[in-house]
């Protein structure tokens, strides 16, 4: 199983923090949310530290980093 990002499209209100941080994981779409919203987005092992701080950007919480060993990267917060 490989690392995935989890983009709760419910949560996401487009501040656009996630994708400027993460730009070769994540791009916006033409109202400014992040276009991959709704989806478990598979996170190659390279882009690892990008996705790690796109879900630290997200001052909603609407990405979750799920990997490999457990359900979620950072216990403090809910998927």
């Amino acid at each position: 199983m490989t690392a995935r990002l989890r983009l709760d499209a419910a949560r996401c209100t487009g501040h656009g923090r996630c994708y400027a941080v993460a730009p070769d994981l994540l791009s916006d779409d033409e109202e400014g949310f992040v276009e991959q919203r709704g989806t478990d987005l598979p996170v190659p092992a390279p882009l690892l530290g990008q996705a790690a701080e796109a879900e630290s950007a997200c001052p909603e919480m609407a990405i979750t980093l799920l990997g490999e060993t457990s359900e979620s990267t950072s216990p403090g917060r809910e998927p």
